[in-house]
């Protein structure tokens, strides 16, 4: 492990060509530790459509996504109700959410890549319950048509890389932490499918709350559970405490596994996924084991994507082979290089 030193508190990380970048920052790293920087920062933030907050950080951008190309990204308030698409360093349009209870819940936001090539914007632009899927370019709306809100409150959402599917990780009142995933494809010729129940089958038995998700890759994903369950539910299933991977095209879990530790954030990259909740985690996915772990360098202990007490989401980056992890720290920024041989997901089962 390698620690970078940085001029300023790091708020967003992402890898782009080799390098790390703080879009929020205007900051960029070589893995040699070398800043330099790439745009002016965009801590000011949007208070409602026009209105910037003072620079004092109250309502400032404190997270950022970007897009597959690296030509996109938001910047956007974790808990607040203001947004700005950039596209390179230019901003194009502001955006809002809904703002029913957005103190308390992620920004719903997020963007990706179709098949046919076109880059998307997904967010709850009018309802907490609405997605709505747009072209980032031009704004125009991809999902128009009578909708019927659920009463999901949607948030980390995440598109899969060949553009096919959507992953919501929101919460119901309860509240309870729940996960989706919808087939893209058929929300863009029928914006209804995002009011459903998604393509996770029923069967699939998740019985307890779900805390965090991750895609593994186009079909796989990570659903980590929490304590909380479901009394009432009957069956084999993902139940509290646990880790499974779940396969779209097989419909069924792969592996399922107990864990005996608070996983929160799920990080993942080239097979291999992380725990962040205190320190990062690696965690084998078919055993549940933790091969490698670091406890010297400290992360929040969120859990969930809602919360009245607002626990920031850790600000950490994992490169896209699996080999490198990024974890922003008070002055530095820890750079971990991955074990080869330990927490690999890309085994049969």
């Amino acid at each position: 492990m390698k620690l970078l030193k940085v001029t300023a508190p790091v708020r967003s990380l992402v890898w782009q060509g080799g390098e790390l970048v703080d879009v929020l920052g205007g900051r960029a790293w070589s893995s040699d530790g070398v800043q330099r920087r790439t745009a002016t920062s965009h801590g000011p933030g949007l208070v409602g459509p026009g209105e910037w907050d003072g620079g004092d950080g109250s309502n400032g951008f404190d997270r950022c996504v970007v897009s597959p190309s690296g030509r996109y990204s938001v910047v956007y308030a974790e808990r607040g109700a203001g947004a700005l698409v950039l596209e390179g360093t230019c901003p194009l349009r502001e955006l809002t959410r809904d703002p029913y209870h957005s103190e308390d819940f992620d920004y719903p936001v997020t963007l990706g890549v179709l098949g046919d090539g076109r880059e998307i914007l997904v967010h709850c632009p009018q309802e907490y319950g609405v997605l709505q899927i747009e072209d980032v370019a031009s704004g125009q709306r991809l999902t128009r048509g009578a909708r019927e809100a659920r009463d999901v409150f949607r948030s980390r959402l995440s598109v899969t890389g060949d553009g096919r599917h959507l992953l919501v990780a929101g919460w119901v009142w309860h509240p309870y932490g729940i996960v989706e995933v919808f087939d893209l494809e058929g929300a863009l010729a029928d914006p209804a499918v995002l009011d459903g129940e998604g393509v996770l089958p029923r069967q699939s038995g998740i019985d307890a709350e779900v805390v965090s998700a991750c895609w593994l890759d186009d079909d796989r994903l990570a659903v980590a559970t929490g304590e909380d369950f479901l009394e009432d539910e009957e069956g084999p299933g993902l139940g509290p405490r646990r880790i499974g991977v779940w396969s779209l095209s097989r419909r069924q879990w792969l592996h399922r596994n107990s864990v005996g530790f608070e996983v929160g954030t799920l990080l993942a990259g080239g097979g291999r996924v992380l725990s962040l909740h205190g320190h990062p985690r690696l965690i084998d996915l078919r055993t549940g084991e933790v091969p490698a772990e670091w406890p010297e360098v400290k992360v929040s202990r969120c859990e969930g994507a809602y919360g009245v007490t607002h626990i920031p989401t850790p600000v950490a980056a994992l490169s896209p082979d699996g080999t490198l992890l990024a974890v922003a720290q008070e002055e530095s920024i820890a750079l971990i290089r991955l074990p080869s041989d330990a927490g690999s997901a890309d085994l049969p089962p």
